[in-house]
Parts: C-alpha cells; sequence; structure tokens
C-alpha cells in the first residue's frame, strides 16, 4: 500500500499514537475500536478513553503531549521523502496472517516489491553460528520446497537467516527480511550487498522508525512480526537458548505451525530444537516433503510452460518400489505406502515428492497418491 492511499493526517495520527509509551498495539487497537480511526482519538475526551475496558490513566497519561505529534510529522517527512509504503492493520493489504495477532503492529513499513497474494509464506530462523550442517540443510531445504515458490520470511542475520535468504535468492523465490531499525539502514552492514536482490523479487518489513537503532529488546519485538506473518516457522539450528527460540514459542502462541531440523544431542546448537520436539512444540523436519505434507501444500502448475515428458526416467529401488505397488493397488494414502512398502513416514512423504518432481506420480486431495 502507497502512503497515498491515507490522508497526511490519517497517517500523521497513526503516527503519532505509535509514538506514545505505554500504550502498545493491542492498547492502540481498543482506542482505534472505541474511537473509530487514530485521528478521532486526539479528539476524544480523556474521561471517555478512560471508560474502555483496560485503558488507565497510565496507558493514556502522555497521549496529548505536543512531543508526539512534533515526532510524527518528522517521521511523515522522511517517509514521503524516502517513497516507503506504510500498511495499516485494517488495510487490504496488510499481511492476512500478521492480522489475526493481537499484537500485530498498527502499522507496519515496507519497500520493495512485496507480494503476499494467494502465496505460501514461511518464517526461517535459527542460529547466527551456523554449522556446515545447518548450511547444507538451508541449501538442500529451499531446493527441494522452490517449485512450490513460496514467499521465504526471516530477519537477515548472521547464520541461518541470511543463509536461507541468499539461498531463496538464488532459487528466484520472494523473501523477505523483516528489520529491527528503521528503513533508513541495513544491519549488520556486511548484509547491505544483498539489499538490491531482496528489494528486487521481495523486500524488507518493519515496524521502526527512521530514529530506531538496532537495539536488543528490538530484536525480540521483531520476532512476533517474523512468526505471525507467515503460516508456519521453521527452526533450522538453535542453542539451547536463543531468539529463534523466542520466534518459535510466538509462532506456537498464535496457533501457527512450527517444525524444527532435529540434530545429534552432542551437538550444541541442536539442543534447542531437539528441545522444541521433545517437548512437543515443533514437529520433526527431514526434509521439505515433511512440511509440504504436513501443511496439505500442492505443487503449483506453472502456466504457459510446455514441459516434454521423458519416455526413460530414471528411479531409484525405493522409488521403483512405491511406483509398482502404487500401479498394483491404485490410490493410496501416505501411511498405507510407508506400511506396505516398509519405509518410515519421513522417508516415504520426501521420496513421493521426489516422484512427483519426476512426473510419475500426483498426489490427491485427502493425501492419496496415484501412478501416473
Amino acid at each position: 500500500m502507497k502512503t497515498t492511499q491515507h490522508t497526511a493526517d490519517e497517517l500523521i495520527a497513526m503516527l503519532r499514537l505509535q509514538h506514545v509509551p505505554n500504550i502498545g498495539d493491542i492498547l492502540a487497537k481498543k482506542l482505534i475500536s472505541h474511537c473509530r480511526n487514530p485521528a478521532a482519538i486526539f479528539e476524544e475526551r480523556q474521561r471517555n478513553l478512560l471508560q474502555i475496558d483496560g485503558i488507565g490513566t497510565h496507558a493514556i497519561k502522555h497521549l496529548f503531549d505536543k512531543e508526539h505529534l512534533e515526532a510524527a510529522e518528522n517521521e511523515y517527512n522522511y517517509i514521503v521523502k524516502n517513497d516507503i509504503d506504510c500498511t495499516y492493520f485494517q488495510d487490504e493489504s496488510y499481511p492476512q496472517y500478521l492480522k489475526h495477532c493481537i499484537d500485530g503492529p498498527i502499522l507496519l513499513f515496507q519497500k520493495g516489491n512485496i507480494d503476499l497474494d494467494n502465496r505460501k509464506i514461511i518464517s526461517v530462523v535459527g542460529t547466527r553460528n551456523i554449522t556446515s550442517y545447518g548450511t547444507a540443510f538451508c541449501e538442500q531445504f529451499i531446493s527441494e520446497i522452490a517449485p512450490l515458490n513460496p514467499i521465504i520470511i526471516s530477519g537477515l542475520a548472521y547464520g541461518v537467516d541470511i543463509c536461507v535468504q541468499k539461498e531463496a535468492i538464488k532459487q528466484g523465490l520472494q523473501t523477505i527480511g523483516c528489520l529491527a531499525h528503521g528503513l533508513n539502514q541495513i544491519y549488520p552492514k556486511v548484509h547491505r550487498k544483498y539489499e538490491a536482490e531482496i528489494l528486487k523479487n521481495g523486500g524488507f518489513y518493519t515496524e521502526f522508525w527512521s530514529t530506531s537503532n538496532p537495539e536488543r529488546e528490538n530484536f525480540l519485538k521483531r520476532n512476533r512480526i517474523i512468526a505471525g506473518v507467515s503460516e508456519a516457522t521453521v527452526v533450522i539450528e538453535s542453542a539451547e537458548k536463543g531468539g529463534s527460540l523466542v520466534t518459535a514459542d510466538i509462532a506456537n502462541s498464535y496457533n501457527r505451525d512450527v517444525f524444527a531440523v532435529p540434530g545429534r544431542t552432542t551437538d550444541k546448537f541442536s539442543i534447542g530444537c531437539n528441545n522444541l520436539i521433545k517437548q512437543q512444540k515443533a514437529h520433526v523436519l527431514t526434509s521439505a516433503a515433511d512440511l509440504i505434507y504436513l501443511l496439505d501444500w500442492e505443487i503449483e502448475q506453472k502456466p504457459n510452460k510446455i514441459i516434454q515428458k521423458q519416455l526413460f526416467i530414471e528411479l531409484d529401488d525405493v522409488e521403483q518400489g512405491i511406483y509398482t505397488y502404487l500401479q498394483n493397488n491404485g490410490k493410496q494414502l501416505l501411511d498405507s505406502i510407508a506400511l506396505d512398502c516398509k519405509l518410515p513416514i519421513y522417508k516415504a512423504s520426501s521420496t513421493l515428492l521426489n516422484m512427483e518432481m519426476k512426473g510419475v506420480i500426483r498426489p490427491l486431495p485427502g493425501k492419496l497418491f496415484e501412478a501416473i
């Protein structure tokens, strides 16, 4: 949404409300609901505002202070000058999944070519100290999921974040970086070299003004946007404590699916993921097929592209066994295929995805598969 879709007065009122201390997004939405729009809040009598459930004198103590109006006007000028898009939480263009989060920001700033319409959206997070195991999984996972053309959300941080976003760029996928500061900078600075590619096919989200710096509390606050804007969160590697586990907890609180990559019990940066799985806070993720199956995703049929069917398609022994089984038994459920072909569920699921890519089977409604 372009800033021109709201008048200057409307946008300044939104910014003014956002700038008031002691009024977070939940209270701000209560005030807006009562007064119908942000501008009306500042025309309402204080005693009437105090009648709203949850609104006390502490919350609105500084509501009418001039400094908030002045700050809002300054930020508005920056927004217009730098052609920044502003999305209000009641706008149609506001991320749909984030709309369902009670503490989603009332105002979201963005840059780039972001298009969320009818798209599969996942967030991928993890340790800043990514290992070779995590790097290999990032690359494999994004490569496997690329045919479904999802949007990849992350935080542009060191480690897993930038690894997964670089791989998304490589695969031609839309990727969005959720920032813990204003759009006037990139943190860490070394990742500025990826800015142009991300803006070209994706972009950046933030709730922070141009006056905000990348401070610790901002990263924790930013995590709720990473968790809220997508339908599922993937944790690739994490130590026993870390920001990615906070993001996973937030995603669980939003009733979103969480996936974690298991690792050896002796690996420091697998402890967090193993604990998520052990505590039943995350599904086990061994390949993209696990996520595709549990989210009930289907591969998009890309139009206007004629594919020459191969006369001789090479199948390995496991694929051949499944193909023969489906030929002999017709449509079958994943559980039946795994059981009768004596395969673990994760192995059957990933093999079926590979076979689907090769064009020898097709998925059907109800999680059925059949040979072609």
